[in-house]
């Protein structure tokens, strides 16, 4: 049957144009029941069976569930629950929630693509008898919520025919619309909310908790915490006549109750200062923002303020930190605004652990989230006594204005709280990370093996197999991505080589494998474990260039003269033969040998290129940063950490990455003359002046003055830094200028001003990713687009798409932001757990002095610590808010003074356990407490006690 769907459509000059589209209507399609021969005769699969519904008190017999799209968009946990099968999921529904939100569409998918939950797709748009026309002044949502109930009704009926009184089959459908549900009973339609069918279910009371509450509660008289959200449609007219800013809401790690705002088009964030004026925004939501009077901006507060179990203790700071608003003087405030409204929310499930409430028998907790980010939830859950011991996942359903936490859900446990395959799975989950196994469809994309370099591949590549290239890596490293060599041509000057493993031969565009790269996007690296990107056959095996056999790689040559400028420059496609896998101490004891061997001769070339490479570059303003990194030797049985060591920079490490620098410019220039509207490129946005404030402060204090008007002068500035003292000091200076910089991104070249391109941390005009495609997939894009270049592979389309590309580059954006974030956090779980009965004294130096806590660098294990001041200390230390010092007595402590701090686990906080700092030296009465006797330093506990943290 052939109907016409007409609608009309504005163009791009205003007017009015009717679309008519032929719509085809079919009788054949199958309802997915096994009691239907109607159906089967069809062809049709028939997931729909008479033994997988659960049993309830309001329904006899087998039932089949038919959500409408609420009930999806807000209950997929209870969804997901293995005990909730027999589900149709309809065409307008499915549809609805893919324009909606396309992340539930893709759990949707991977639900009715689980063979075990029997969940069946009708194509109700395109049936005869269930396809509905919208009538005249119908919404499009009735129109939908009318197709539902047509399709619900057109099933019971349908099986009513077929069942023969066999088997009576009831379809219910499910909606927390009133109006909707109103409406299906009118029509006979057996329908019931979602709160209503879960009471009911038999032995299924753990799935009240994941209840989702998305339905407004009756407003408590007098109680309003916060203003009402603005209107979409107002947000959207207030942006228009420029009263109202849209940007990302970034929440404060010091202190929860502030928070910025990075405003599209604005160089500067905004403050936002105050529960009101945050007014319910969670981290990384996109917020509509307005600019308050000058006279009410005001500065970030000096008060260290976490979000802690104590809400007497919060509500106290909250009151001093209003009180001070006021007081801060002219020259200090910065922009400052509110928040009206919530324009894109960016909520996700949240670990973290159960906080029961003081009244006994109450069903209602707060949730305090492992990310401090993260407010405070409050979840209703029957199992408070079961989860207080453990990790859980919990999602936030809403915030009224009536309450000051948002109100929650639990979805499931993780396991008890300290175990550390627990902990570890938290910091995945909390961070992103896809880490499942690789999927059988993507495995079979590998090659199989044994795999040899044949005849044919060797026609389409360089054989250069015989040249001394060698790889230099850190201790242990499987995942080799680089190789490089050096030698000396006839013309008295050198050839250079980067050599990088060619993963780009392996993946091909449109297959699993490069879908699931594509998807984890990078290889992320934990303390104790690596998290890959591609399968290990690939990573640590065919393309990682070890020194046991063959190796494709994609090379860049350079012919360059004695003082490291470049002659010429070649790409090719590559077989490779790699003479040795270098540790950096290896490849520096070769170096500093007598041995005058080829390859140890390359390799000092390559160090005296490198170190002119990195002259010039320093002196075109690129940074020398500097962060705290340290490295755990972890116990091969109990896979704890034994040691800790600040990590080791030798000229080694200078050397290899100033080669894979130059690899990764030469690339993005080939790419971008080649294809100027569709390289991916990695760029470097210049920090707006603001982000330097602390560190100018920090520096002023000393007596040092910091020109952060260009790079080129930061850089200066930082070099004739002179504190008079070690090097610890600039070393800290450098951490806290590393504090400054904006995130480094990838982006497609169509999508930005060629003065965008510009990497200000590196000091180059372009730049991108090309030497480590094992692990970053835009560098196997980069590979791709050079292969074209050179005329080494073919093309494909999405390689070609500017929009397509600029997606993947936001998407691996995210994930390298992640990673990052990752393994922080994994260092500090292993941080903890190392110190876990632990107590010793070290050296340390002042980052910076707040009001209520003075922050430290401990430069032998590169950590950093807080030293928290008490309310009752505050008369013994007294802070001068001018000069960022605290005073006790005839003692001042300021940034990057020398102090002595001991150093335990405090446990209090069994969510938070952290790293606590006493002061040691300088001896204050009443703050610092005695030194660690020498028989407890970094004693060994027994090895039972270090099982969890």
């Amino acid at each position: 049957m052939l109907t016409t769907k007409t609608f009309f459509k504005k163009n791009r000059k205003g007017g009015v144009m009717k679309i008519n589209r032929e719509h085809y209507l079919r009788d054949d399609i199958s309802c997915g029941s096994e009691i239907c021969d109607k159906c089967a005769c069809m062809g049709g699969s028939t997931p729909l069976d008479t033994k997988s519904s659960i049993p309830t008190t309001i329904v006899k017999g087998c039932y089949y569930l038919i959500p409408d799209t609420n009930i999806i968009m807000h209950q997929l946990d209870i969804l997901e629950d293995p005990m909730i099968k027999n589900v149709i999921i309809l065409q307008t529904v499915l549809q609805e929630v893919k324009n909606r939100n396309i992340a539930a569409y893709k759990r949707l998918q991977d639900l009715i693509s689980h063979p075990d939950k029997h969940f069946y797709i009708f194509s109700n748009e395109f049936h005869q008898s269930t396809y509905i026309e919208r009538e005249a002044g119908e919404s499009s949502n009735d129109r939908n919520d009318r197709a539902i109930r047509e399709a619900t009704k057109w099933y019971q009926e349908h099986l009513d025919s077929v069942s023969n009184g066999k088997n009576n089959i009831k379809v219910v459908l499910l909606s927390d619309d009133v109006t909707n549900k109103q409406k299906a009973e009118e029509d006979g339609i057996l329908g019931f909310s979602m709160n209503y069918y879960i009471k009911n279910l038999k032995n299924a009371t753990h799935l009240l908790d994941k209840l989702a509450s998305h339905e407004e509660n009756n407003h408590p008289i007098g109680r309003t915490l916060f203003p009402e959200h603005l209107s979409y449609s107002e947000i959207q007219k207030g942006i228009k006549l420029g009263k109202y800013k849209q940007g990302k809401f970034q929440a404060s790690r010091e202190n929860y109750l502030e928070g910025r705002v990075s405003v599209i088009g604005a160089d500067e964030m905004v403050l936002v200062v105050g529960r009101e004026n945050l007014n319910r925004a969670v981290n990384e939501d996109i917020v509509a923002l307005e600019i308050l009077p000058e006279d009410e901006w005001t500065c970030p507060s000096s008060i260290i303020m976490e979000n802690t179990a104590d809400e007497k203790k919060e509500e106290e700071v909250e009151d001093e930190i209003k009180k001070s608003i006021n007081k801060v003087p002219k020259e200090k405030r910065q922009t400052t605004g509110r928040i009206v409204g919530i324009i894109r929310q960016n909520r996700r499930n949240y670990c973290g652990i159960l906080q029961l409430s003081d009244i006994k028998e109450k069903k209602t907790h707060l949730f305090i989230p492992a990310n401090k980010l993260i407010p405070k939830i409050q979840i209703r859950t029957e199992q408070g006594k079961e989860l207080v011991a453990q990790r859980i996942i919990v999602v936030i359903d809403k915030w009224p204005q009536y309450s000051r936490f948002p109100m929650g859900h639990f979805v499931k446990k993780l396991g008890p709280i300290g175990d550390k395959d627990t902990e570890n799975e938290v910091l995945l989950l909390e961070h992103d990370v896809p880490h499942s196994d690789f999927s059988q469809r993507v495995l079979e994309c590998l090659p199989k093996l044994p795999w040899i370099i044949t005849d044919e591949d060797l026609k389409q590549r360089q054989d250069i197999r015989h040249i001394n290239i060698c790889s230099v890596d850190p201790p242990g490293c499987t995942d080799i991505d680089d190789a490089l060599h050096c030698r000396l041509l006839e013309n008295g000057n050198y050839e250079v080589g980067v050599h990088i493993a060619d993963v780009s031969h392996f993946i091909r565009p449109y297959t699993a494998l490069d879908d699931e790269a594509k998807h984890r996007a990078t290889t992320v690296y934990l303390t104790d474990q690596r998290i890959d990107m591609v399968p290990e056959l690939l990573s640590s095996n065919l393309c990682s260039l070890r020194d046991d056999g063959d190796r494709f790689a994609f090379s860049v040559i350079w012919e360059m003269n004695t003082n490291a400028e470049i002659i010429s420059t070649k790409f090719h496609k590559s077989v490779i033969r790699s003479k040795a896998s270098l540790t950096y101490q290896e490849a520096q004891s070769r170096i500093d040998s007598d041995s005058t061997d080829e390859l140890t001769e390359g390799l000092r070339r390559l160090n005296n290129l490198a170190k002119i490479l990195k002259k010039k570059r320093i002196e075109k303003g690129a940074l020398v940063l500097a962060s705290s990194e340290i490295r755990f030797r972890i116990d091969s049985v109990t896979h704890e950490p034994i040691d800790v060591q600040a990590k080791e920079v030798r000229d080694t490490n200078s050397m290899v990455e100033e080669f894979m620098l130059l690899g990764n410019i030469a690339a993005a220039k080939k790419i971008y003359e080649t294809f100027a509207e569709f390289a991916v490129l990695r760029r470097h946005p210049a920090p707006p002046l603001s982000n330097f404030k602390p560190l100018i402060m920090a520096a002023a204090s000393r007596g040092i003055e910091m020109d952060c008007t260009t790079s080129k002068a930061l850089a200066d500035s930082l070099d004739n830094a002179d504190m008079g003292e070690d090097n610890n000091s600039n070393i800290m200076l450098r951490m806290m200028t590393t504090r400054c910089m904006m995130q480094a991104v990838y982006f497609c070249s169509g999508t930005q001003s060629e003065s965008e391109f510009v990497h200000y941390g590196l000091a180059t005009a372009i730049y991108t990713h090309f030497t480590s495609p094992i692990r970053r997939y835009p560098d196997i894009l980069v590979h791709r687009l050079l292969a074209l270049a050179i005329g080494a592979d073919a093309s494909y389309p999405d390689l070609l798409d500017k929009t397509k590309l600029q997606d993947i580059c936001l998407h691996c954006n995210f994930r390298h932001k992640m990673a990052q974030d990752a393994s922080r956090t994994s260092v500090n779980l292993h941080t903890h757990i190392f110190f876990n009965e632990k107590r010793c004294d070290e050296e340390g130096y002042i980052l910076f002095v707040r009001k209520n806590a003075i922050q430290v660098l401990i430069p032998k294990y590169g950590l950093e610590g807080t030293i928290y001041i008490k309310k009752e200390q505050s008369s013994i230390l007294v802070f001068d808010d001018e000069k960022y010092q605290m005073k006790a007595g005839d003692v001042v402590l300021k940034v990057f003074d020398q102090v002595t701090v001991q150093i335990h686990i405090d446990k209090s906080n069994v969510q938070h356990l952290r790293l606590h700092l006493d002061l040691v030296e300088p001896k204050i009465p009443g703050f610092s407490v005695p030194p660690v006797s020498t028989e407890n330093t970094l004693e060994e506990p027994p090895q039972k006690k270090r099982k969890t943290l």
